[in-house]
């Protein structure tokens, strides 16, 4: 550098003065790189022309098959009136309540003899209930097998052996 002749103050200030509009170009430049940058990310995660086009087919396809659902739900003839539905309905209570109350009866029958304490009929004013109770205390009292086995051998099926719920009221 020694070499170099000494620039003069004048010439030092018009370098500066250089510098500073190219730093500021510079980052002009910088912030536009940025900015397309932030525009080029955008396009490449945006669909394509021919994508949107796939989509919007598989969207008319799919409105046409729900179209077409919808029109043989509408033309269907074997449509359920309310009437019958408060039927169906109606029935299906009185069943439940009919189970519900042999349900309750069964109890004192099942839980009779020696492989466990014996249940209440809920009812007990039921003579039909109290007399098939005794009818099973006794039969048990000098069967040499167990209650379970003797259902199976009478052929008394619960509710339990076929995993059936009472249905929940509604």
């Amino acid at each position: 550098q020694e070499q170099l002749p000494a620039a003069s103050d004048a010439e030092l200030r018009g370098l500066d003065g250089e510098i500073a509009t190219r730093s500021g170009q510079l980052q002009a430049l910088q912030q536009s790189c940025r900015h397309m940058e932030a525009e080029l990310k955008d396009l490449n995660s945006s669909m394509t022309t021919p994508e949107i086009a796939k989509e919007i087919e598989a969207l008319r396809k799919d409105c046409a098959s729900y179209t077409e659902k919808l029109e043989r739900i509408k033309s269907a003839t074997n449509h359920v009136t309310p009437e019958e539905k408060e039927k169906v309905c109606r029935e299906q209570q009185l069943y439940r309540r009919e189970w519900r109350r042999r349900k309750r009866m069964v109890p004192a029958l099942l839980g009779a003899g020696r492989d466990g304490p014996r249940e209440r009929c809920p009812q007990p004013s039921h003579a039909l209930s109290r007399q098939a109770t005794e009818l099973l205390d006794a039969i048990l009292e000098g069967y040499p097998k167990s209650k379970k086995q003797f259902f199976e051998e009478v052929g008394i099926e619960t509710d339990e052996d076929h995993g059936v719920v009472l249905p929940a009221t509604v």
